[in-house]
């Protein structure tokens, strides 16, 4: 149906949804691309890593120097740590309420953008379905205006309209499998930053016993 014809002719057979969906793929393309290298950026360094040089330097009544670590390492992780170790010396309630709060700003971050994403990755689909119905519709539509060749018409029409649901279908796969990924990756994030906070409070407080 298609072997005349080349990318551009195939496109523009699909009608006006196909450059909606073509607007959606470039959005998440950058999108995914923009948090891959977010979250890789953010992975260079373990908690355990971070957690055991902090350690060495606490337990060696060099706080100063684990607060020049963690400024030096940018990490969530990392950045946990630091809220509470710059209230060294203080409550252990105000030193876990300061890392919670930096838990939630940095939490903000790692779910920049995942929502566009998200969104995309759900209804593109529908998208694509809808310019497949309005192709149907139109090719039916053209039945009394083709004559005897009514049916060629439906079947050309039917075949353009389906580019549609092929290119929401694309864009919402990927889409989607990323989107699971982030979510996964975001959770990962939480739960070391979590375990950081607890673990800098029982260091902070046995300090001072």
């Amino acid at each position: 149906m298609f072997q005349n014809k080349n990318i551009f002719e195939i496109i523009s057979a699909g009608g006006a949804t196909i450059y909606l969906l073509i607007f959606c793929s470039i959005i998440s393309i950058a999108v995914i691309i923009e948090r891959i290298v977010y979250y890789k950026r953010r992975s260079q360094y373990s908690r355990v890593d971070i957690f055991n040089q902090v350690r060495k330097e606490v337990t060696g009544n060099r706080v100063l120097n684990a607060i020049g670590l963690c400024k030096n390492i940018d990490t969530p992780v990392a950045k946990v740590a630091l809220a509470g170790l710059n209230l060294h010396g203080h409550d252990e309630k105000l030193i876990a309420n300061a890392m919670e709060r930096e838990i939630t700003v940095e939490t903000i971050k790692l779910e920049r953008f995942t929502g566009i994403i998200g969104s995309i990755g759900g209804t593109a689909v529908y998208i694509g379905l809808l310019g497949t119905v309005l192709g149907i519709m139109r090719a039916f539509n053209n039945i009394g205006k083709a004559g005897s060749g009514g049916m060629n018409v439906v079947t050309v029409g039917i075949a353009e309209a389906l580019i549609c649901t092929a290119a929401g279908l694309l864009v919402a796969i990927p889409a989607v499998l990323c989107y699971n990924w982030f979510t996964r990756k975001i959770d990962n994030f939480v739960v070391d930053m979590e375990l950081a906070a607890s673990e800098l409070v029982d260091l902070l407080c046995s300090k001072k016993k």
